[in-house]
């Protein structure tokens, strides 16, 4: 729920951004050109929070007003640039399309059905990233700390 919820706020403060931004280039030069502007910030300013703020702190701005950091798999480090520049893409072109994979449900023929009873625990992203609570990787990092000692 957190994850769904970091996205919404991700989206929303982009959007807000974006709409105050383009506001005063509206009057500029018609139609197309706001339209290409638009398009030109949203992605600029999505690059700048997915993966150069997570490359920074390991959350974008929604994902750190939800207490969810992003690591890197398997060994619970920071993300590199291409691996989140690849999350960052994969974000991009391939979850817009996602409600209508959904909507189309299991009479998908080529959908591989999951046994009775698993379910993942924590979603995995392509690139080889996951997110997790911030207060589940303090505790991992203790935990590892103390193993070391």
């Amino acid at each position: 729920m957190r994850r769904y919820l970091a996205i919404g706020l991700d989206s929303y403060l982009c959007l807000l951004a974006v709409g105050l931004l383009v506001r005063s280039c509206l009057n500029s030069g018609g139609t197309g050109h706001a339209v290409a502007l638009l398009v030109v910030q949203l992605v600029t300013l999505s690059f700048a929070n997915q993966v150069l703020l997570t490359m920074a702190v390991r959350a974008s701005a929604g994902k750190l007003i939800m207490g969810v950091r992003v690591i890197r798999l398997p060994d619970a480090g920071r993300p590199g640039f291409r691996l989140l520049v690849r999350r960052w893409l994969y974000g991009l072109l391939w979850l817009p399309s996602r409600p209508w994979h959904l909507l189309r449900g299991p009479a998908a023929a080529d959908a591989p059905e999951r046994p009775p009873g698993r379910h993942s625990e924590a979603p995995e992203d392509l690139a080889g990233v996951r997110q997790v609570r911030h207060s589940d990787l303090r505790s991992y990092r203790a935990a590892m700390r103390g193993r070391t000692d």
